[in-house]
């Protein structure tokens, strides 16, 4: 960034998404909501662009982007979409599904979006916001989450402020996220079969990958960590311990009251923000039934406990 020590924060209007646009095509770094949580957005075409990313989040080098794309004609250019490829992107897109595909030799790309693989991942968001910026630019965005890496993904512009703040050029407020977990990950094999790199909030039914190669985003097996122990599947809280509670496990933060899924995703991070607040030393988390986003959850908490 371009040597300040405060970040910007505007409002996801039009000036906002102007002014948003204007630092990208200058190559800087912009928080930006998606329907999953905020993005840190760079350039996609841009090797210095993309190299700020990882430098402001501390991120990985072998740690691929997902890049963001206003739909199925751009990806085009990026990606080989076989059929299966472009079945899911015609039901789920614009939405919270990333697809890991083939990269095209010929994609005008900067190569460490996909960290020296062969593959790239592609997402076309539906957030207002984020499609609004993709419009006002003429190139693709690269965009993990936008927090230091490994720590608590950000649902609202003050937990992206909490650990980029000084570290990127600007944030566009656009409210709190509504999904509240990250896109659902699926590579689109050679042969046709898929496989989910990450649990999301689509349910699709696919084989979870067994590899142990990163290939996505998400599949550390240490992430989203709020610096203190987690211990999970909690029926009560000990002393020392900032509860996260669910449904009739009412916590000192509760993801969901009735036991709501979905309502648990949203609210996830911000708890988790909450805790990591807290006096307590320590954290502990009601059970959360594996069923639909729960998965999502659970593949989360896991991470952070890791």
């Amino acid at each position: 960034m371009s040597g300040k020590n405060v970040t910007e924060v505007r409002l996801a209007d039009a000036e906002g998404i102007a002014r948003a646009a204007q630092i990208l095509e200058s190559g800087g770094l912009v928080a930006v909501p998606t329907e999953t949580v905020y993005g840190l957005a760079a350039r996609a075409d841009s090797a210095e662009a993309v190299a700020k990313i990882y430098a402001a989040k501390g991120r990985p080098d072998f740690n691929p982007l997902i890049v963001h794309v206003a739909g199925l004609e751009q990806a085009a250019r990026y990606a080989d979409l076989a059929p299966a490829a472009l079945a899911l992107a015609a039901a789920h897109w614009p939405g919270p599904l990333t697809l890991v595909l083939p990269r095209r030799a010929d994609a005008p790309l900067a190569e460490a979006v996909s960290a020296g693989l062969p593959t790239i991942a592609l997402r076309a968001p539906a957030h207002r916001v984020m499609r609004e910026l993709l419009a006002a630019v003429d190139f693709p965005l690269a965009a993990p989450s936008a927090n230091r890496s490994g720590f608590i993904s950000p649902t609202t512009a003050a937990h992206v402020l909490a650990s980029l703040d000084g570290r990127i050029d600007l944030v566009l407020d656009g409210g709190a996220c509504l999904a509240g977990v990250e896109s659902t990950i699926v590579a689109v094999r050679a042969d046709g079969s898929l496989e989910e790199l990450r649990p999301g909030p689509l349910s699709l039914g696919t084989q979870a990958a067994g590899g142990k190669n990163i290939e996505a985003p998400g599949q550390l097996a240490s992430h989203y960590a709020p610096g203190k122990p987690v211990r999970l599947n909690a029926e009560r809280a000990e002393a020392g311990e900032f509860w996260i509670g669910f449904g009739a496990l009412a916590g000192d933060c509760t993801l969901s009251a009735s036991g709501d899924v979905t309502e648990a995703a949203t609210r996830l991070y911000a708890c988790l923000h909450e805790a990591a607040r807290a006096g307590q030393p320590r954290i502990a988390v009601a059970p959360v039934p594996e069923e639909g986003v729960g998965r999502a959850i659970n593949d989360r908490l896991r991470r952070a406990a890791a």
